[in-house]
């Protein structure tokens, strides 16, 4: 058998072990954090539990899993939870997608197909009754913008569209401020990455999936889990994975790698205050980049010179992190995640109990708990409302009063949603580090797709014959700092590891993303433009006729149909 050490117990370094473990490897895994899990993780509020109770279910943010994600899911699919269910049973269905803002009502539009006639009106009055505050003609320009990116070729997209921003490719400088509200600030609410920096090529892409897997919607299109991550997802895998062999060691600090004749002959580990050395056949780096960057030595670039883009990557991250409100009457909002679209630090949150049927949450905390609150924060450098203030400028106190009293003015319109007596009590993901200065920092930010970046991204292979890499920032279809991202890193790595151990093991499956197969023929006459040095045409003007004609029939149908009694 041949050892694989494992550097990182987070999603990546889980899925690569379930594959190899599987194959017939010996497999040891090596977490910092003393819970499994990684950035996906569930983070018990400390000393929350009384009488025997659980403590309260933190995270580190929510979970989500659009209908697009393949790979994760089908490892979920491969978890035993029960006799009669796997992990992936433990998905149900967000049935909407909350639009919120300061000055409107909310805004819910379903995202699974309506099953009656009050869902219909629903999306509808969504469609056509909100005053989203934008001009036909931006509503053309952006849906153009979309439909340019979901019939370029794969060549032009990954040439053209990585060497410019969001921003740029929206024409952001020469648009209105509603225009940056709903369409071009939505990658900060969604993945933490200002409109400025992130690329075109990974932004557009995913939001095309997303938009289509609403426009065009399934039972399926978004999934939450149906309790605490850990309690319905990682223990189970983790329970899994040991019964079969895996020895998964945590609160192991990673201090470098030794190296000899161009191979990796150790990994030097703290573990309980010990130094350690590790050896072991292959190394699988699951490490986030922050993490990994320092880690590459003089002597492992002079073997692959191309690892000095970690370097480069570590640079590229951003906060998004999790805080929740506990609450003492449950507050379902809407069936699914909640965008403040006009928020400053680009707040996205979920209500969980709705989700969470199988699970009393009497039995954790004080037993007065009745509902959970989810928020993400993804924009921690602009200042707030109440305080004036930066994120990143704030106590953990001020980070609490800002985000209530933001939730407050997106919900609180002519029905009050949340009241301040109703808040039990919060928990700040503890990734927020505040050291005796006040000074806060984040141990565990996200990586972002910026413009160039994918030149600096490392495949799960290196020229260091027995190292390779499993991380959300490794080259991958995906190509999205994600779960799904992870996953499909872990199972390039494991294939790499196949082929390096000589194994004639069965290849782990990768799936293709973002192929948009109805649109092949767009693809192909775009692909023959491309080669030629042409620029994208893809039918623009008859698709710029046939949205505006959507849009005013769309309206005078509206209208009409209101008038009628059995409608209303």
């Amino acid at each position: 058998m041949k050892k694989v050490a494992i550097l990182g117990g987070g999603v990546a370094g889980l899925s690569a072990a379930h594959e190899l473990i599987e194959r017939g490897f010996d497999v040891a895994v090596y977490e910092s954090q003393t819970i499994p899990g990684g950035k996906a993780r569930s983070i018990p509020v400390p000393h929350s539990g009384t009488d025997g109770r659980k403590n309260l279910p933190g995270e580190h943010g929510f979970r989500c899993f659009p209908g697009f994600y393949r790979h994760i899911i089908d490892t979920m699919k491969r978890i035993p939870y029960s006799e009669e269910q796997s992990v992936y049973d433990q998905l149900v269905t967000a049935q909407e997608m909350g639009l919120a803002r300061f000055d409107h009502e909310l805004v819910s539009i379903s995202t699974s197909i309506p099953k009656s006639m009050t869902g219909i009106k629903k999306n509808l009055k969504a469609l056509f009754d909100s005053d989203w505050g934008l001009s036909e003609k931006e509503v053309v320009f952006f849906t153009e913008r979309l439909w340019q990116v979901m019939t370029s070729c794969r060549e032009r997209i990954m040439d053209e569209y990585e060497r410019i921003s969001w921003w740029d490719y929206l024409d952001g400088d020469n648009q209105s401020k509603n225009f940056h509200e709903v369409f071009a600030s939505i990658s900060r609410s969604l993945v933490a990455a200002k409109s400025t920096e992130a690329s075109a090529k990974t932004f557009g892409t995913v939001l095309s999936q997303l938009l289509l897997g609403i426009i065009t919607p399934t039972n399926d299109s978004d999934r939450v889990l149906n309790g605490p991550t850990n309690e319905v997802w990682i223990e189970p895998w983790l329970s899994y994975l040991k019964q079969k062999g895996v020895r998964y060691h945590t609160n192991v600090a990673v201090c470098g790698f030794q190296l000899k004749e161009g191979s990796i002959t150790g990994v030097k580990i703290q573990q309980d205050g010990e130094d350690v050395l590790v050896h072991a056949d292959f190394y699988l780096s699951t490490l986030p980049v922050e993490a990994m960057g320092p880690l590459v030595s003089s002597d492992m670039l002079r073997v692959d010179p191309t690892l000095f883009g970690l370097k480069q990557l570590a640079k590229d991250v951003d906060w998004m992190n999790g805080i929740q409100f506990f609450m003492k009457r449950d507050v379902p909002i809407v069936n699914g995640h909640l965008i403040i679209m006009d928020s400053p630090w680009a707040i996205t949150a979920i209500s969980q109990k709705q989700f969470w049927s199988g699970k009393n949450l009497q039995q954790y905390g004080d037993g007065q708990v009745k509902g959970i609150i989810s928020v993400d924060i993804s924009e921690w450098n602009k200042p707030g409302i109440l305080l004036g203030k930066k994120a990143i400028e704030c106590t953990r106190e001020e980070i609490k009063e800002e985000v209530w009293a933001q939730l407050k003015k997106a919900l609180n319109h002519e029905k009050v949603l949340l009241r301040d007596e109703d808040v039990h009590s919060w928990f700040l993901d503890p990734d927020i580090h505040f050291d005796d200065s006040g000074k806060i920092t984040n141990r565990e930010p996200l990586l972002i797709n910026k413009v160039f970046a994918w030149s600096l991204r490392p495949y799960a292979f290196t020229r260091v014959p027995n190292l390779f890499l499993a991380s959300d920032y490794v080259r991958t279809n995906t190509d999205l700092a994600s779960m799904e991202a992870a996953n499909e890193a872990a199972r390039r790595a494991v294939n790499s590891i196949l082929d390096a151990a000589g194994s004639k093991k069965r290849k782990c499956k990768i799936w293709d993303m973002y192929q948009f197969d109805l649109l092949t023929p767009w693809h192909i006459h775009d692909w023959v433009r491309y080669k030629k040095g042409l620029p994208w045409d893809g039918g623009s003007s008859f698709f710029s006729r046939a949205i505006y004609l959507l849009l005013y029939s769309g309206k005078y149908a509206w209208g009409k149909v209101q008038q009628f009694s059995w409608f209303r």
